[in-house]
């Protein structure tokens, strides 16, 4: 197939990396059209697995500076993974609901404190930015290809989706701190955008059951303004699936 740079309306995506590359040919092995390697790329354990791995699955590894020139000019890359986009919709599970979302970095990271925390079913809110941009997928490490994912035009079609969640909204309107809150299962943890995060109306928003949704505030001190958005995330998904307390399907 013919390497071109990435764009949002392709088909297929790039693993950039050998860990990268071993991950998707671990997890998701169906979707892999081929593997680059490049010339300048040294034998190592790693790179005899990437080989067996290939070879096991009847999936060309070829020899190619051209395509690293292409997608990886800094020369720092010497594995690259070609794999079709695929589907993994989120199920009646426990949930982290990003809200549009815009940075790629930002998002690879939270999909990688997702799995590190046990929580694979990630919601996304359109406009947002694309899981399989090359950067999302190599700052993920490897995460998308464990998480379970659904693109939404909009929340009340998320919530038409999961009526019965219980929505925790992280913002300042009508909250209350992080350590004082009884996340009850089936949970949505809802994030903003990085910039401005959450709209104040999401506060008023009531679930099926007709209670107001719990709006959560992660305590800081007075000298910053708030947390980056993995930061505060990340803080989130730990306190929830870290306490005795939580119950979670």
């Amino acid at each position: 197939m013919k390497i071109t740079r990435y764009k949002h309306n392709s088909d297929f995506s790039y693993t950039l990396g050998m860990t990268l590359t071993i991950e998707l040919l671990r997890c998701r092995p169906e979707t892999v059209i081929q593997v680059y390697i490049s010339p300048r790329a040294q034998e190592s354990e790693a790179m005899q697995e990437l080989r067996a791995l290939c070879g096991q699955r009847g999936i060309p590894a070829l020899e190619s500076e051209k395509a690293f020139n292409i997608l990886s000019p800094k020369g720092n890359c010497f594995v690259i993974g070609v794999f079709r986009k695929f589907s993994a919709p989120v199920r009646r599970d426990c949930h982290l609901v990003l809200v549009n979302p815009s940075d790629a970095g930002n998002i690879g990271n939270i999909m990688r404190s997702c799995i590190g925390f046990g929580i694979t079913d990630l919601a996304v809110v359109r406009p947002a930015v694309d899981l399989f941009d090359p950067k999302a997928v190599r700052a993920s490490m490897g995460a998308l290809f464990h998480m379970h994912f659904t693109y939404y035009d909009s929340f009340a079609a998320y919530m038409k989706d999961f009526p019965d969640h219980n929505l925790y909204p992280f913002m300042l309107r009508r909250s209350r701190p992080i350590h004082e809150v009884e996340f009850k299962a089936p949970w949505s943890l809802i994030f903003g955008n990085e910039a401005a995060g959450l709209p104040d109306d999401f506060a008023d928003i009531r679930p099926a059951s007709g209670a107001l949704c719990s709006s959560v505030l992660i305590p800081i001190s007075g000298n910053i303004d708030s947390l980056n958005l993995t930061i505060a995330a990340a803080i989130a998904m730990y306190e929830v699936t870290g306490r005795p307390q939580t119950v979670r399907r």
